[in-house]
């Protein structure tokens, strides 16, 4: 009996030690500006994720796992996770690097006489007498009048529209209008916003289409933050979550993405 307890209590044990969680974050400058592109490479797994638009990021990994954040013209940033930051958002920060700048030798060194010096700098013969006859071309007058690109009313026949009210033109622009009032209003998600409307994204919409070409859930995550941030799906379907739409935007997505990767059914 005890060591059927003792078997139960290492693999619940075993469990919760290697489940899977994921590390939400942004990245900003060191002046507080949002950083795109930035890589996020997790050490342990290699997985590697791009940040988005806004700055955010989402990796799988565990307290312990080293981040490794790099964007070229930035100081490379590594992180460990923390606690905090499985329950908190990560905020990364990256500087910009020092540029060296390579010394500049100057050929040209001067004599001091105004006058010999002064025609190493003056402009060649032949580019000051283009340069004359172009003036003159442009001041001088058009010899010819320029025609007339108009077409003639003759060849246009009559027409109808003329003194008429265009019903159906008035008609689409009510609807139009009636159609925007209704739908919320697009605006940039925050980061609570975003982190939730990922995970919704994963949890509801159906990602079969995926899985046929061997994606597996951090292949998936990956491919999510791609689409969020070509898409922009946070932003106009976080309040209006519709599970059809978001698979059809998806599915646009992967069509490039499988470009990019050379994916192939499985």
């Amino acid at each position: 009996m005890k060591f059927k307890l003792l078997l139960f209590l290492s693999l619940i044990f075993s469990i919760h030690f290697n489940a899977q969680s994921y590390i939400f974050g942004k990245v900003v400058s060191d002046g507080g500006a949002e950083i795109q592109d930035v890589t996020v490479v997790n050490i342990r797994t290699d997985e590697m994720v791009l940040s988005n638009r806004d700055g955010h990021f989402m990796v799988s990994g565990k307290i312990g796992d080293e981040l490794r954040f790099i964007k070229a013209g930035y100081d490379r940033v590594v992180k460990k996770v923390s606690q905090e930051n499985v329950q908190q958002p990560m905020n990364i920060s990256l500087v910009r690097s020092t540029i060296q700048i390579p010394e500049v030798q100057i050929a040209f060194k001067p004599t001091g006489n105004l006058a010999k010096d002064s025609k190493r700098l003056s402009e060649p013969q032949k580019l000051r007498s283009l340069k004359s006859e172009m003036s003159k071309y442009m001041r001088s007058p058009l010899k010819e009048p320029l025609p007339d690109k108009s077409i003639s009313k003759t060849f246009t026949g009559h027409d109808y529209k003329v003194g008429q009210v265009d019903v159906l033109g008035v008609i689409g622009k009510a609807v139009s209008l009636i159609s925007k009032a209704d739908k919320p209003k697009i605006t940039k998600a925050n980061y609570i916003e975003y982190q939730n409307f990922m995970i919704q994204l994963k949890n509801e919409v159906n990602l079969d289409f995926l899985r046929k070409y061997g994606m597996e859930d951090e292949q998936i995550d990956t491919f999510l933050v791609y689409a969020e941030e070509t898409r922009y799906l946070s932003r106009k379907f976080r309040k209006d979550f519709d599970k059809a739409v978001l698979r059809s935007e998806l599915q646009v997505a992967f069509a490039e993405y499988r470009k990019l990767n050379k994916l192939d059914t499985k």
